[in-house]
């Protein structure tokens, strides 16, 4: 348990004198991604309960697919279409696309379930999808309680007739 709690606190200070390090040569944006990244990585850590051990091997894996998801949603952002289609063969690209998109995720995916697997215990590894997708909901709900704050401060409180 005191390994556990010991390995939290220097993967937290390590990734705080990076952020802090890379502070002055990333933008903005860059830097609230990488502290993003930071708490979801310590999510993580607490809910699929890593041992330090299990930590040490699952969190270069969870590095790398999560590096090869950016570089596809990246990808995929640029290739907006820019063509000059009818509306007719825009929607028909654009439907292949997504198809394709989707599918190279599934991809991604299936190929590091494996590999969490062959790091993590399979209850563990069996958890890893989920305790992500519960951290982006868990984002998401924080990004619009937030917005929602800013929307009421400054501007007074507005009420409908």
């Amino acid at each position: 348990m005191m390994k556990r709690i010991n390995f939290i606190w220097c993967a937290i200070l390590l990734l705080l004198t990076a952020t802090s390090i890379s502070r002055a040569q990333q933008p903005a944006a860059d830097e609230a991604a990488e502290k993003i990244k930071a708490i979801q990585i310590q999510y993580l850590t607490k809910k699929l309960d890593l041992t330090s051990e299990e930590a040490q091997k699952f969190l270069p894996v969870y590095n790398n697919y999560t590096r090869e998801v950016d570089q596809l949603i990246a990808e995929h952002r640029q290739k907006l279409d820019q063509d000059h289609l009818t509306p007719d063969e825009a929607g028909k690209k654009n439907m292949d696309k997504e198809l394709s998109y989707q599918k190279r995720m599934l991809d991604i995916r299936s190929r590091y379930s494996t590999e969490f697997q062959k790091v993590l215990p399979g209850r563990k590894a069996g958890m890893v999808f989920k305790s992500e997708r519960e951290f982006r909901n868990i984002m998401v709900i924080h990004l619009n309680n937030q917005r929602m704050n800013r929307m009421g401060q400054g501007t007074g409180t507005h009420r409908r007739p």
